[in-house]
């Protein structure tokens, strides 16, 4: 697997997050959802993405936003309108007065499909990040990422503009790939921008070799990597290639291939109750001890540390 899609694997739509709103103007939604990465897109009508600090953002219809959280913003269809229905964890949906109202307003946008001239048709999914190697790539992302539609060079939105107008067997599993897809599709539009500034290991993927280092890197973490071994997988030398991986990437080979390690033997700490000895194995590291010590020089913490603050 290539970096982005090792960085994407822990960046999943979620069954309960998507939402396809009927909005008349005025409109306004206060998004406190908790969820730490979303996407929206307007179908038709148009929508301010209003962050608590920067300038609202206009999106018109088919341009996909990422909006990190876990922070509230205000979605709205002027950046003056007063937000009138707020979003809380589990797509809730409650009023001024605190009364939820999710299920009138569902049945609401789904009696009136189809019959939405003049309205906004929103559509959003949340995404659980629940990968500690996914962080990498949220980091690399300013807060709002805005992508107009002729940008995405995918079919994705018309395909997911489709689907949601359908109520067929398996629709929702249908929805949920959509949104990765889309998702994808709008991270590479997002670096592939002429004034773009993307992540090293991001750049690197389509050189001739660092991008094949990279994805052997990715594929087998675990076996015992050298410069030398892989300046040899790549058909360069050893100094041609540890120069140019630096240059790209921004650190050498081997720094790199650490921390890549780290990051997976975190995840595991995290997510698994595998042994300390199993997840060294995994990982690239002889035994525990190896493992711990290599840890706790670029992490600061011992393995077992780390897994009892994060378990906490």
């Amino acid at each position: 697997m290539d970096p982005l899609g090792d960085l994407l694997d822990g960046v999943r739509a979620h069954t309960a997050a998507f939402c396809q709103a009927i909005l008349d103007p005025p409109w306004g939604l206060r998004i406190d959802d908790g969820a730490p990465l979303a996407l929206a897109i307007p179908f038709s009508g148009h929508a301010w993405m209003v962050p608590d600090s920067g300038e609202p953002v206009l999106f018109q219809p088919g341009d996909v936003a990422i909006i990190q959280g876990p922070e509230p913003y205000t979605v709205a269809d002027s950046p003056g309108t007063r937000p009138s229905v707020w979003v809380r964890p589990g797509n809730r949906l409650f009023d001024l007065d605190g009364v939820d109202i999710t299920t009138s307003a569902k049945e609401t946008a789904v009696s009136r499909l189809g019959r939405a001239e003049g309205s906004t048709v929103l559509a959003s999914g949340t995404y659980q990040v629940s990968s500690f190697v996914s962080a990498r790539l949220l980091a690399s992302l300013p807060r709002l990422v805005h992508v107009p539609r002729e940008q995405v060079r995918s079919p994705i939105v018309d395909l997911l503009a489709t689907e949601v107008n359908r109520d067929e067997p398996g629709q929702q599993v249908v929805l949920d790939r959509l949104l990765d897809l889309a998702l994808i599709a709008t991270l590479r539009a997002w670096f592939a921008r002429a004034e773009a500034d993307p992540p090293g290991w991001y750049r690197a993927h389509g050189d001739p070799l660092v991008g094949p280092a990279l994805k052997i890197i990715h594929d087998d973490p675990a076996r015992q990597w050298t410069v030398a071994g892989l300046a040899a997988a790549t058909g360069a030398s050893r100094a041609a290639f540890a120069r140019r991986f630096n240059d790209l990437v921004g650190q050498p080979p081997m720094t790199y291939v650490t921390h890549w390690r780290l990051d997976l033997a975190a995840e595991a700490l995290r997510n698994t109750d595998a042994t300390l000895a199993s997840i060294a194995r995994q990982v690239g590291y002889a035994n525990a001890f190896a493992l711990t010590v290599a840890f706790k020089r670029v992490r600061g913490a011992t393995p077992q540390q780390y897994r009892t603050l994060v378990g906490s």
